[in-house]
């Protein structure tokens, strides 16, 4: 019995990790594994190990196939949804920039002429008495008729929004085409 490494230990490893113990040994290296007992060890140790690692091998549990599929399809449509997005974005931040051009100069222009955007609500109740039958079809295509009677504001703001949501749309077809 020897305290320090058996001499035939890193032959008896590689032979282990190859696989060819004990059938390609040499006879002399069998009959030292057998009287010497750190090889033993080794051979037992090592054998214990890639039985294990072959079991754990065979018993490893891969997904099904339907399964894997499923998954593909799912990053698959998430990627779709993402390109989508991207076009509906500009859109939007588009449209929020034309109405804030549009809300800034409805504001200057109003701040040059003073203020007098807010005389309609005191105006309001006598436009409610307005009748818009009675612009039909003459005078509704007229805007000083369709200012003098109060309804300038209430309708500037639904045809700017129209506008923005109309230049929100271009912007998105012409970037889903991209």
């Amino acid at each position: 019995m020897t305290l320090g490494p058996c001499v035939h230990e890193k032959e008896l490893t590689r032979l282990l990790a190859l696989g060819h113990y004990p059938h390609a040994c040499p006879p002399e290296l069998s009959a030292h594994a057998e009287t010497c007992r750190s090889c033993a060890e080794l051979i037992l140790v090592t054998r214990a190990f890639q039985t294990t690692r072959a079991q754990t091998v065979a018993a490893a549990n891969l997904a099904s196939p339907g399964l894997l599929w499923w998954r593909a399809q799912l990053r698959r449509r998430n990627q779709a949804v993402e390109r989508v997005g991207k076009p509906i974005l500009g859109a939007n931040i588009f449209a929020l920039s034309v109405m804030l051009l549009f809300g800034v100069g409805f504001l200057a222009t109003q701040a040059t002429s003073g203020l007098r955007w807010l005389s309609w609500f005191t105006q309001l109740p006598a436009a409610t008495a307005f009748h818009l039958e009675s612009l039909w079809p003459t005078t509704l295509l007229s805007s000083s008729a369709l200012l003098s009677s109060g309804w300038g504001l209430p309708l500037l703001i639904p045809v700017c929004a129209t506008l923005a949501l109309l230049g929100g749309v271009a912007v998105y077809l012409a970037l889903e085409k991209q």
